[in-house]
């Protein structure tokens, strides 16, 4: 019904995009010398597209949802890592905009996905 391969998930496409985002931020000179915050909001964004990708790997239903509220969890744990980043300069508001829309995309595609499912009557997720 919706996918064959996780990669074949709009919002792990995403996850990936907002991953490979943190990681060009996290480069940055104030930024690259935290390495608290750095590994932090790293760890947490490649959270989200791995917890996507095993719940997908699971195979069933409620296990894949579980694994969507805990990869959003992580996205909460970024968007407060964001916080912190600005507030110390490690990166501009544009930049941080760009990323928090972006987790906010991803928690909205991840919720009409979650929706979709509960209500639609074929017991199964994958494409065969």
């Amino acid at each position: 019904m919706i996918a064959k391969r996780f990669e074949d998930l709009i919002f792990w496409q995403k996850a990936r995009a907002l991953t490979k985002l943190i990681y060009l931020y996290t480069r940055k000179n104030g930024f690259s010398r935290d390495y608290g915050l750095r590994d932090q909001i790293q760890r947490s964004t490649v959270s989200t597209m791995s917890n996507i990708a095993e719940g997908f790997g699971r195979g069933g239903n409620n296990e894949f949802m579980q694994f969507l509220f805990v990869s959003k969890g992580s996205l909460a744990e970024v968007q407060s890592q964001l916080y912190v980043a600005l507030d110390l300069d490690y990166i501009t508001t544009p930049e941080f905009e760009k990323a928090y829309d972006l987790t906010e995309e991803i928690c909205r595609l991840i919720n009409a996905f979650v929706k979709k499912v509960k209500c639609s009557s074929n017991p199964s997720l994958k494409k065969k």
